[in-house]
């Protein structure tokens, strides 16, 4: 709020409509990049057998869309 010069309310609606945005995006299977920070998208998640710890007993895994996010170059470099 203060590098930008808006009071905590405003910033935080901002942070609320950045994320509402990019959420519906990916449900509507779009991509999206912010250049040089990264880069949101879904991916298929095939079903598949998993085990279930507490029995040991064999469970499907739903097939499911999720979400992924792949940093790009300056925010890997920031971070080294």
């Amino acid at each position: 709020a203060d590098k930008a010069g808006l009071t905590k309310r405003d910033a935080a609606a901002a942070v609320d409509a950045s994320l509402d945005v990019i959420t519906r995006a990916l449900q509507g299977g779009d991509t999206v990049t912010f250049t040089g920070f990264g880069k949101f998208h879904t991916t298929r998640r095939a079903e598949r057998q998993g085990v279930n710890p507490r029995t040991g007993e064999a469970v499907t895994i739903k097939a499911a869309t999720v979400p992924k996010f792949s940093a790009g170059s300056q925010l890997k470099k920031a971070v080294n």
